[in-house]
């Protein structure tokens, strides 16, 4: 059973942020920074501004769905520096 982490990307472009999970934190930023063309490809290059280690993949899926809540947006902007 692997350890899984939700995070908090932020754009060198324009500071615009992104939130998710993963149980491999190195080939998801990569997977953000080098592949595709969703939301994420917009806003090239990311980089990690915050993450929290869990242990199951449903406690990090549940973080990860509160930090982008109204009350987890609001505890972004006042807990993490990102500019």
């Amino acid at each position: 059973m692997g350890e899984f982490v939700v995070y908090i990307l932020s754009s060198y472009r324009n500071n615009k942020l992104y939130t998710g999970h993963t149980s491999d934190l190195i080939s998801r930023i990569r997977s953000h920074n080098e592949f595709g063309k969703g939301w994420t490809a917009r806003y090239r290059p990311w980089h990690v501004i915050y993450m929290e280690f869990y242990a199951t993949k449903k406690e990090a899926l549940c973080r990860e769905k509160w930090l982008k809540s109204g009350v987890g947006r609001e505890f972004i902007a006042k807990n993490i520096k990102f500019d």
